[in-house]
Formats: structure tokens, C-alpha cells, sequence
């Protein structure tokens, strides 16, 4: 845990506690004190959610509101990209993020797309800094994970902007694009030898 996370930890028991203070120090009975324990810890679950999960709230409200007035912004563009299964069975893409060259596994059993510490620090990826981490089921186990976003991932002509994706040292080499990704095209599909991306037509989204 980094020392921001320590800090932010900190001030959140730190509220915690005075609120509980205050609770306590009024003549209260012991039912209300209940009830407005159990609201306050409501309300601080809320914000350490809300906290936690900023990148993928933003999401949705961009996609929300993009309906709403009839101007929802295309999270990927560009054009069908072909890409060759490689000789170990898998499908990998050389891609660019925030013109860093990094090479991807295509994973469809992969909710999120996840990069390795080192990777997404060297890219400039903005990483939460909430002292609440996710906890993911790996092969190797569980793993904990932080929340950032991509600015710009490019593979061939296909370029996709602001795309969420968990980030931890534990990771190892492995890079992979998961479904948040995939979930954003017209289709993808497997025909012989070969993955075809077919980003949404602009049409589609009006």
C-alpha cells in the first residue's frame, strides 16, 4: 500500500471514528445510536464505492448521457482488423498504449482488460490510488488489483479511448485484453486460423 493509500486509509478511520464520537457523546437511546451507525457506515460505503469505482461509473454516465442527447461517444473506432492465431494456440495483438508498444493475449474469459504494474506505469496509465484494491481469481490465485484507465490503446487502424483496466505487479508479463474491450465491437469471432474485430459502425450509434 502506497503512502497516499495509507494517508486516505487513515482519514477515512479518522471519520469514522469522530462521527462515532459524536454518536456516543449525545443522549441518545440505544436503537437510534443503531440506526444512525448503520447510516453513516451506508454513507461511507456508498463514497468508498463510488471512490473505488470512478472510472467505470464515468463510463456509464458518458454512455448514459450519450443517449440521452443523442451524442454518445464511440469508445472504439477504426477499421475490421485480421489477426493470425499464433503457434501456441492463442490469439496476441502488438498493440500501443499511449505510444507505448505492448503486446496483448485476446482473452474472451477475461471481464477486464489487465496489465502488468511495471507496463502501465511506463505508459503513463492513471492508477486509483484507494486503499481499497480488488480482489481477482487468477490461475496462480487471487490476486489484489488496482482501477485505471487507458487513454488510448491502438492495434492496426483499430483505436479504442478511456478504457478501464485492472493493474497489478502480480501479473507478471501477462498483458490481455478482456471483454470490456471486445464487448465494445460491432462482432468478433474466430473463422479458421484467424480473430476478426469488427469495430461499431458510426450509423449504429445515432
Amino acid at each position: 500500500m502506497t503512502e497516499d493509500q495509507n494517508i486516505n486509509l487513515v482519514f477515512a478511520i479518522g471519520a469514522l471514528v469522530l462521527v462515532a464520537s459524536a454518536l456516543f457523546s449525545r443522549r441518545m437511546g440505544f436503537g437510534e445510536i443503531v440506526r444512525s451507525t448503520l447510516a453513516w457506515v451506508a454513507i461511507f460505503a456508498v463514497f468508498i464505492v463510488g471512490f473505488s469505482y470512478q472510472h467505470e461509473i464515468r463510463a456509464v454516465w458518458n454512455r448514459v448521457s450519450g443517449e440521452v442527447t443523442g451524442s454518445h461517444q464511440q469508445i472504439v473506432i477504426g477499421d475490421t482488423l485480421r489477426i493470425r492465431q499464433s503457434a501456441d494456440g492463442h490469439f496476441w495483438a502488438n498493440a500501443t498504449v499511449n505510444q507505448l508498444p505492448v503486446r496483448f493475449l485476446i482473452d474472451s474469459g477475461a471481464t477486464t482488460t489487465a496489465m502488468t504494474l511495471r507496463t502501465a506505469q511506463n505508459a503513463g496509465i492513471e492508477i486509483s490510488d484507494s486503499p481499497f484494491p480488488i480482489i481477482l481469481s487468477t490461475a496462480n490465485g487471487s490476486v489484489e488489483a488496482q482501477r485505471g484507465q487507458i487513454q488510448s490503446l491502438r492495434i492496426g487502424s483499430m483505436v479504442a479511448k478511456d478504457l478501464p483496466v485492472v493493474v497489478a505487479e502480480e501479473f507478471g508479463d501477462a498483458n490481455v485484453i478482456g471483454m470490456n474491450f471486445l464487448s465494445e465491437l460491432k462482432s468478433w469471432r474466430v473463422e479458421g486460423r484467424e480473430m476478426i474485430l469488427e469495430p461499431p459502425s458510426i450509423s449504429s450509434l445515432n
